[in-house]
C-alpha cells in the first residue's frame, strides 16, 4: 500500500481548543519578546549592573511565560501527528530558554562581580541561541505540516463523496 493511500485519522480540535491554542500563541509571543528584551537590553548599558539585574528577571519571566504557553499549547491529540510533534518540539525551545535563565542567575551569583561581563552571559547566550534555532525550525516544519494537512483535507475526492 502506498503512503498516499494510508491516511491518518485526524481528530478535529474543538472550538474551545482552538481558542486556547490562539491564546497560548499570543502568550508565547509575549514571552519571546520578554526573552529578547531581557537579553539585549543590558548590552546598551553594560556598566549599569542594576539594569542588568532587572533584565535578568525580565528574561527569566519571559522564559517561564514562553515555556508555560508552549506546554499548554502542546497538550492534546488533535491535529496531524507531525504538527503535534512540532508543538512538543517548541516546548524544548522554552526549556532551553529556562536553562539559559538559570545559567544567568548561577553565573551572576558565582562570579559575584557588580559588572556585567561576557563570562557571566556566555552560557545564557548559547542556550538562548539554541532555543531560538529550535523555535525557528519547529515553526517552519509546523507551518508546512499544517499547510499539507489543509491541502489534503480539501482534495477533490472528498468533495465528490
Amino acid at each position: 500500500m502506498k503512503d498516499s493511500q494510508v491516511r491518518e485519522t485526524i481528530v478535529s480540535p474543538t472550538p474551545q481548543r482552538i481558542r486556547l491554542r490562539a491564546i497560548m500563541e499570543v502568550l508565547s509571543n509575549i514571552g519571546l519578546l520578554l526573552v529578547a528584551v531581557g537579553l539585549v537590553a543590558p548590552f546598551f548599558a553594560i556598566d549599569n549592573f542594576m539594569l542588568a539585574t532587572i533584565f535578568k528577571w525580565v528574561f527569566a519571566a519571559g522564559a517561564v511565560i514562553f515555556t508555560g504557553a508552549r506546554i499548554v499549547g502542546a497538550i492534546g491529540k488533535d491535529g496531524p501527528f507531525r504538527a503535534r510533534r512540532m508543538r512538543r518540539m517548541e516546548v524544548w525551545a522554552g526549556i532551553a530558554f529556562c536553562v539559559a535563565s538559570c545559567f544567568w542567575f548561577y553565573n551572576s551569583s558565582r562570579l559575584g562581580v557588580n559588572v556585567l561581563t561576557f563570562r557571566m552571559l556566555h552560557e545564557t547566550i548559547i542556550f538562548t541561541l539554541a532555543g531560538a534555532m529550535i523555535q525557528i525550525v519547529a515553526s517552519w516544519i509546523l507551518s508546512s505540516a499544517l499547510r499539507k494537512q489543509q491541502k489534503m483535507s480539501h482534495t477533490p475526492e472528498e468533495n465528490e463523496a
